[in-house]
């Protein structure tokens, strides 16, 4: 029986490119900075470093604490004193990067289908970015953030995708064990890996990431179509 959903965000409720996506955030970001000093290709490093730290992240700090240490160390200054400044870069200039996304009125679609049937709903989407961004993502997606139960953000993670970690600090927050969660994704590597911990799964292919070639037909997996069908078949808390 399935009492709570977990979705991944970029590529699957928000269909998208991922390198086109990054360029795009980097060219914004770097126009918006460069007015208060900030060099580009600095700034581009260092972000890198950033999310190559959160990434790595063992839980002692949050991943917004770890970001911002490793990302002033890069640059030789306190870094964290601008905070400000890059959560108006959110407000003002985040949405221009919708463009370089897609979008399906699927998503929508399945957030309702879920909420007919009474689950607890999670974006388990990766927590490298403020809750702010997480939060602009899921409205160019056409789906509204207080759907959710629980969206993970550097604010409130102390891990990230694929640490097995990160899925169980989620579950920390909710009384369900593992094999009353589903997990929708469409990286393998990321998103797959929650099976490790007893959740079921589901590939879905339509922005499909696989960057070791793993066989994914040992996965449930498809498009939305395919999706919807292998939803229909589940049972749900009553």
């Amino acid at each position: 029986m399935i009492k709570a959903v977990l979705f991944d965000m970029d590529g699957t409720l928000l269909p998208m490119d991922i390198e086109k996506y990054t360029r795009g955030y980097f060219e914004e970001i770097s126009k918006y900075m460069i007015s208060y000093g900030y060099d580009p290709k600095e700034l581009i490093q260092g972000i890198w470093k950033g999310t190559e730290a959160m990434v790595k992240n063992e839980g002692t700090l949050t991943n917004e604490e770890v970001f911002w240490k490793v990302f002033s160390i890069h640059l030789g200054f306190d870094a964290s004193k601008d905070i400000p400044l890059f959560t108006r870069f959110y407000e003002e200039k985040f949405d221009q990067i919708q463009s370089t996304c897609g979008y399906t009125k699927d998503a929508f679609k399945l957030i309702e289908f879920l909420k007919d049937k009474k689950v607890e709903l999670i974006l388990a989407t990766n927590p490298i970015f403020p809750m702010i961004a997480q939060t602009k993502r899921l409205a160019w997606a056409g789906i509204k953030d207080k759907d959710f139960s629980w969206i993970t953000s550097y604010e409130n993670s102390h891990y990230c995708k694929p640490n097995l970690k990160y899925y169980e600090e989620i579950l920390s927050h909710f009384p369900y064990s593992p094999n009353e969660c589903l997990m929708i994704g469409n990286d393998v590597g990321e998103d797959m890996i929650a099976r490790e911990l007893g959740m079921q799964v589901f590939l879905l292919t339509d922005c499909l990431i696989n960057k070791n070639n793993v066989d994914i037909h040992i996965f449930p997996h498809g498009d939305y179509k395919d999706l919807f069908s292998f939803l229909s078949k589940q049972d749900y808390v009553e």
